[in-house]
């Protein structure tokens, strides 16, 4: 709200509330501009009925200063809207931007714009520029009484105000982009202009007689000059010349009143001035308000000579008595708002020029709501009563806040709630006030229904007087270009739109029905006069219909029971009940119809409204915005409601018919029943349907909602459909909104041919025997799924248009609810008539390419709707269900079959998957879903299914794709390679089964360095070796690729050269045959390696794919001395290696401290201790005796190992053990000698030398392995000369060094030897010569 300062004196002076319009045309759209004045407030509100408009209304508060009757003029130029605003005091000037400047583009398509208001509070409402105080004279405390405002071509204000004591003060304002001083001029009976800077007082200006004093001021500009009318209290007409400053004409008015003389001596207090142009010049249109009758006076102005003007009578009218309260003029009519007796709105209309008899023509203004609400007995009161509150056409939000606010007895403000919210809040106050009332704890249910009916009754009752105030009306608009004629009422906007002549006729009173009204409808003239005399008739059965039958009637068809069986219940009712013999006067009525077939026909083809209009382009923005939307539904609503009553009434009268039978209706009978009363009863329901679509309220709608709607129709390909876009752009036509609430009131011309049309087309589109389906799209679009169900309900039982169009939308209903089944059901049933209805041919794009099979098409669409709302049952149904369409159609049997699988396999319907699977016929398709099979269940661990499948012409396949995974995946994360040797198992394939573990184990030991990857490998081996074991010996051998083989990886693309060309595939590697002996050796390495590895963990990284001869060094270096014997005996390898590690892990020990030979027991215990010693011995010592046993264990030819071990110690410088001495000497005497002299041990070899000889000369010859000494009759004997001479010469050699105490010196042993060789040589010689001799 803004405020506005006055700057004179204050005067408390009450003025009355007024009212008025304006039409802004702004290009193709219709813009309404309303001011109403209350106190020193005016509040401004600009509507469009094309376009939502923001900041749209504001309230304006001049202190102190109360408006003038009419005191707020808006004029319009090419660049701006300037409001002209009168108050008492002072007046004020607006300067606002005319539409047609906001905007860019000369065609505006936005559904919000914003208003000419936007900017307003930018604007200095003080501005000196635009604002005036107007003078008093010393002693005036009376301020204007009536104004008129209008712009000069030069952009002046000028404010044209009526003096209290007579004559006109006409104030200008400079234009608004100049800078001037404020001019004030009075014009005076006397035609006499004085310019004045303020008024004169009425001594100095002379008494001017009380009469002048103008009720009603106009001000036209015609050529070069403007024209200020007045019309006075003394009943004379004056009009001044603003250019010349005189007074033009005067003329008495009641000379145009012949039958009210005497009237002068009474000044009139209501005379009204109304001006129009008309084809032949300027019209003024007179009301005189006398006393006994008011007159309406049609005059044009005419000019005569010398600057002179004169009247000519066209029509003087006389009113009824009802109180006026405004009209308007138009170049051919009158338009007149009256208020009756009863406080009831009254508008009527007449043409001026044609009426002969001054019969005022009826409009049909909508009734106040019922002041009793009828509840059956199965309706819940409060239901009942929420329903008549909150129903679209009784009751305006303002009228419900007030009626709540009063019985909250509250001072808090309720403001802008929404619909729904504010049905919350009534139901919640009406049951806290029930509540609060109750004293006893415990009543009877009928108890408790009376106590609702009470409190609901009075809070309806309170609503009532609040909407019969809200409904008083103050002003009349009808604008000229498109001739529509809008009533402003106190809380509320009322349209007038057009009324039918069908309609016209059944609403109409006697008095007010002529010959013109139907001769639209039939130019036969007796046929005409039967129609008259029908309507008569059914509007004496609509007054005899009583309340509780209509209910029931209305029942019946709500629950879409027989409407001729609830019309022969209702006859029934009245013949019972006839008190006042109307069936009788109806009977005498219809003896006077002559043709009541023709008649009947008549009526029901202007009641049908099938047609072929379609909503075209043109009408996407026009009437466009909430206003027009909701005046367009509630006008769709009344039409209903009226032809609904229409059609009950005649089927009624049908049903009558058929009673009285041959006595008025001879040989109509068959006719009647098989054609009239049949469309008859189908319009009922389509006009009752058309009712209760226009009487619902639309849901609001969540963003997500909307969201899931928007997607699901672009599955369908519907979310660019004329209906989805429309609705997107807010064109719901026949769903109510109640943000704004229009009464909408029958007259019967109509008001713009565009009006019209718009009009028709929001009628003919809910109309479901209509070949589109234009309006179920929409509430499908706009997510309003309760209200297409009940749609569809409705249409079921009667309509035959559509039927499988409205099956699927209903199917859409369904599955937003979460309802599947029934959708499924519903889809189901639409399929059959695919072919044959266009939005199904538009769905499945039949409609624009020729598609072989439009029904399989639908079911693709369907399908895909349903995947994506998630529901894979009904997909698997809905697909079986159209393979049989695809029967000639291979690929779309192989696509819909695939679709079932995919959904079988989710849904874990193994077996129904597999099913689905060798039904395919398309081989790349099938192969496609047995790869998706094997690897879904293979991650879900269903393996049992997987491998008991019996996979017909698919075994091949099926192997393939399980090697291609197993090959092309992480071995510890997937398990296909089990898998694989589970599935040739299971089919007694057991080579196979044995090549797939033993590969799978070699990728084990290449790519799993872990201890579990061991572990899986010895256990793949093992699997392997029992595989061949079951299998012939001639068939237990398997193919082992080399370790350098690729696997082709499954899909991966070809291969290229820089040419282009395809490269060929590698060469496959060697191909080694493996038998079952080869299979232990390998089972064998994988033991030693899993040994190892748990022995030595850190040892697993570098031991699964370690060879033989590498293990058997690792086995070593770990200790497991009996591990890697056993594995040297299976690869046959030599054992030096392992004595020789053994020997050195004893040196270690003999001269390691203590910490290895703790280290030492770990590895012994992993080697089997063959000696039990009783004494505590030490980890040297048992590891010494395991090499004596592994020696003892593992005897060679020459005591090869012996020799290593020997060699090993010696090379450390370690002293030979006696046991190992012993043994070896006992072998090879001559190679432990060589070892003594390699190392330089003289003193040891001197000494074994010396020990041999003995042995030969027969003294201890069995520690040398000598079975006989020397002699004549034993086997022959040998000494190791060069080793005995290389032994000498050493000796020799270092005869001259000095050997420590405790050893011989090199002569001594030197002296000894050849001591000793001489005594051997003496015996050879003896034993030689006795042999000799013996020979």
């Amino acid at each position: 709200m803004l405020s506005i300062p006055s700057q004179s004196l204050f005067y408390d002076i009450s003025l009355p509330d007024c009212v008025g319009f304006i039409g802004i045309d702004v290009l193709s759209q219709l813009r309404l501009l309303s001011r109403s004045t209350s106190g020193d407030t005016v509040q401004l509100v600009e509507q469009s009925l094309d376009t939502n408009l923001l900041n749209n209304a504001v309230k304006l508060k001049i202190t102190h200063c109360p408006l003038l009757p009419g005191g707020v003029h808006v004029q319009e130029t090419l660049n701006n809207v300037t409001i002209l605003i009168v108050t008492n005091q002072t007046v004020h000037r607006l300067v606002l931007p005319h539409p047609t400047r906001m905007y860019r583009s000369e065609l505006v398509t936005e559904l919000q714009m914003q208003s000419i208001f936007t900017d307003v509070g930018k604007m200095s409402l003080q501005d000196p520029a635009h604002s005036a105080v107007i003078p008093s004279p010393v002693g005036q405390t009376v301020g204007p009484t009536a104004s008129a405002a209008w712009l000069s071509h030069q952009g002046e204000a000028h404010y044209a105000l009526a003096s209290p004591a007579g004559g006109i003060l006409v104030v200008t304002l400079p234009p608004h982009d100049t800078k001037a001083s404020v001019t004030i001029l009075e014009l005076k009976t006397s035609s006499v202009m004085q310019r004045l800077a303020g008024w004169m007082p009425t001594a100095i200006r002379g008494e001017q007689s009380p009469g002048d004093l103008a009720l009603s001021l106009a001000v036209r500009e015609l050529e070069d000059d403007t024209f200020i009318l007045a019309l006075c209290q003394d009943h004379k007409l004056r009009m001044w010349s603003y250019r010349d400053q005189a007074c033009l004409m005067e003329a008495d008015m009641l000379e145009y009143m012949p039958a009210c003389r005497g009237v002068t001596r009474s000044s009139g207090q209501g005379h009204r001035l109304r001006l129009t142009f008309s084809s032949t010049g300027l019209c003024l249109a007179i009301y005189l308000a006398v006393p006994s009758r008011g007159q309406f006076t049609v005059l044009q102005l005419v000019a005569t000579d010398n600057n002179r003007y004169s009247l000519d009578h066209i029509s003087s009218l006389f009113a009824t008595q009802e109180t006026l309260v405004d009209f308007a003029l138009t170049s051919t009519d009158i338009w007149g708002l009256w208020l009756d007796d009863t406080n009831q709105t009254v508008v009527k209309y007449i043409n001026f020029e044609h009426s002969t008899v001054g019969q005022w023509n009826q409009v049909f203004v909508q009734p106040a709501p019922e002041e009793e609400v009828h509840i059956g007995a199965d309706q819940d009161p409060r239901e009942t009563y929420l329903d008549m509150l909150f129903s679209p056409l009784r009751f305006t939000a303002s009228a419900l806040v007030k009626a709540l606010q009063i019985y909250r007895r509250g001072t808090e403000r309720i403001t802008d709630l929404p619909w729904e919210t504010l049905k919350k809040e009534v139901t919640v106050a009406v049951e806290k006030e029930l509540q609060s009332s109750v004293t006893e704890f415990e009543f009877s249910q009928e108890e408790y229904r009376q106590l609702q009916v009470e409190f609901w009754s009075k809070f309806y009752a309170c609503c009532l007087q609040y909407q019969e105030a809200l409904a008083t009306p103050l002003g009349l608009l009808l604008n000229p270009h498109t001739h529509m004629v809008c009533v402003l009422k106190k809380g509320f906007v009322s349209f007038l739109v057009p009324c039918f002549p069908v309609e016209h006729l059944y609403l109409s009173f006697d008095e007010y029905l002529f010959t013109s009204y139907h001769v639209s409808l039939c130019p036969d003239p007796e046929v005409g006069r039967d129609v008259l005399q029908l309507v008569q008739c059914l509007r004496l059965v609509s007054d005899a219909v009583p309340g509780d039958m209509a209910y029931e009637m209305e029942k019946a068809l709500e629950h879409l029971q027989s409407p001729e069986r609830a019309a022969e219940m209702v006859l029934e009712n009245l013949l019972a009940n006839d008190n006042e013999n109307v069936i009788e006067d109806i009977h005498n009525k219809l003896q006077d119809v002559r043709n009541p077939l023709a008649a009947m026909a008549v009526l029901i083809r202007e009641m049908d409204l099938e047609t072929d209009s379609e909503p075209g382009e043109g009408l996407s923005q026009l009437y466009g915005s909430s206003v027009a939307v909701a005046v367009v539904c509630q006008a769709v609503c009344q039409m209903a409601m009226t032809r609904a009553l229409f059609c009950r009434d005649l089927l009624i009268l049908q049903q009558l018919y058929l009673r009285l039978g041959d006595n008025v209706f001879p040989g109509g009978g068959p006719q009647l029943q098989q054609d009239l009363i049949p469309r008859s009863s189908q319009l009922l329901s389509s006009y009752y349907l058309l009712k209760h679509i226009t009487q619902s309220l639309t849901t609001t709608v969540p963003l997500d909602i909307i969201d899931a709607n928007l997607q699901h129709l672009s599955v369908l390909e519907l979310s660019d459909s004329p209906a989805m876009a429309s609705n997107r752009s807010g064109q719901v036509l026949c769903v109510a909104s109640v943000d704004f609430k229009p009464l909408s009131d029958y007259f019967f011309p109509c008001f713009s041919d565009i009006a019209l049309y718009s009009y028709i087309i929001a009628i003919c589109l809910a109309n479901p025997n209509q070949y589109h389906t234009f309006f179920p799209e929409c509430l499908m679009g706009n997510c309003q799924y309760a209200q297409l169900q009940e749609y569809v309900r409705l249409i079921e039982p009667w309509c035959q248009v559509n039927v499988g169009s409205c099956r699927f939308m209903l199917g859409q209903c369904y599955l937003a609810n979460g309802e599947g089944q029934k959708a499924l059901q519903c889809f189901q049933e639409a399929a059959v008539e695919v072919e044959r209805e266009e939005f199904l041919l538009r769905l499945t794009g039949a409609e624009e390419k020729a598609a072989a099979a439009p029904r399989l098409q639908y079911y693709n669409k369907v399908l895909r709707l349903l995947e994506d709302v998630g529901l894979p049952e009904l997909v698997i149904h809905l697909a079986t269900l159209a393979i049989t369409e695809a029967v000639n159609d291979p690929r779309s049997q192989a696509a819909l079959w695939t679709r079932i699988f995919k959904h079988h396999l989710d849904l874990g319907h193994n077996s129904q998957a597999y099913e689905a699977l060798t039904q395919n016929p398309d081989s790349s398709s099938q192969l496609d879903c047995l790869r998706q099979l094997v690897v879904v269940l293979c991650e879900r661990s269903q393996l049992q299914d997987l491998v008991q499948f019996s996979y017909v012409n698919l075994h091949d396949e099926v192997v393939s794709i399980i090697e291609s995974r197993a090959r092309a995946v992480d071995l510890m994360s997937h398990n296909y390679y089990e898998l694989l040797y589970t599935f040739h198992i299971n089919r007694h394939n057991y080579r196979k089964a044995g090549t797939v573990m033993f590969e799978y184990g070699m990728r084990l030991g290449r790519e799993v360095r872990t201890q579990l990857g061991l572990q899986k490998q010895v256990n793949c081996c093992l699997a392997s070796l029992n595989c061949l074991r079951l299998i012939r010996s001639d068939y237990a051998w398997i193919v082992q690729p080399t370790s350098g083989a690729v696997y082709e990886r499954p899909a991966a693309s070809p291969k290229r050269n820089y040419d282009g060309e395809f490269t060929t595939g590698p060469v496959s590697g060697q191909i080694d045959i493996l038998e079952l002996k080869d299979l232990q050796k390998e089972y064998d390495l994988a033991r030693s390696r899993l040994t190892l590895a748990q022995h030595h963990p850190p040892s697993a990284a570098i031991a699964g794919s370690a060879s033989a001869v590498e293990m058997m060094s690792l086995l070593v270096q770990s200790g497991l001395f009996d591990c890697a014997l056993s594995l040297c005996q299976t690869f046959k390898l030599s054992l030096t290696s392992v004595f020789e590690g053994l020997a050195f892990k004893c040196i270690k020990l003999q001269y390691g401290g203590e910490e290895n030979q703790n280290e030492a027991w770990n590895w012994l215990a992993a080697n089997q201790l063959c000696t039990i010693t009783t004494k505590e011995s030490s980890a040297t010592d048992e590891a010494w005796r395991l090499l004596a046993s592994y020696l003892e264990k593992h005897p060679t030819q020459n005591a090869q190992h012996h020799r290593c071990v020997i060699n090993k110690l010696l090379s450390h410088g370690v002293p030979l053990p006696d046991w190992l001495v012993n043994a070896y000497k006992g072998v090879d005497a001559a190679a432990l000698l060589r070892l003594y002299l390699n190392y330089d041990l003289l003193e040891a070899a001197a000494g074994l030398v010396l020990e041999y000889v003995d042995a030969l000369l027969g003294k201890g010859h069995q520690y040398f392995g000598i079975e006989r000494p020397l002699s004549a009759t034993a086997p022959l004997v040998w000494l190791p000369y060069t080793s005995i001479d290389q032994l000498l010469q050493s000796l020799k050699v270092n005869m001259h060094h000095h050997a420590p105490h405790y050893l011989s010196s090199p002569s001594q042993m030197y002296k000894k030897l050849q001591d000793k060789l001489n005594d051997y040589h003496k015996l050879v010689d003896q034993t030689t010569r006795r042999r000799l001799q013996a020979q």
